[in-house]
């Protein structure tokens, strides 16, 4: 499966309390669970910057990890960016025996 990094940005106002936040998430994990239950969740992280979340999550392809951010859009609540990953391990020995590039 590959790897793709999920970044996600709230809307303004879409969320009137903590709580909400809670009930939000509950339903949008419920919907991508049952949508697209082959996808496997690694990790969520909250985050100061442009953007309110970044989520790791792997899938089977690139239409199903776009399935999810359309998923997540269609709450109305939020913006999302898809990124596909892959470990550095992984990359490591993709690249190594690359020729050089020429001078």
């Amino acid at each position: 499966m590959a790897t793709f990094i999920m970044l996600t940005r709230l809307s303004h106002g879409a969320l009137k309390s903590p709580s909400s936040l809670e009930n939000l998430e509950r339903e949008v994990m419920e919907r991508v669970h049952a949508e697209c239950p082959e996808v496997e969740w690694r990790s969520s992280y909250a985050v100061l910057g442009p953007c309110d979340y970044l989520d790791i999550f792997e899938a089977p392809d690139i239409g199903t990890a776009t399935k999810i951010a359309t998923i997540i859009r269609t709450f109305g609540h939020a913006e999302t960016e898809i990124w596909a990953g892959t470990e550095w391990r992984e990359f490591k020995e993709l690249v190594r025996y690359l020729p050089p590039a020429k001078a």
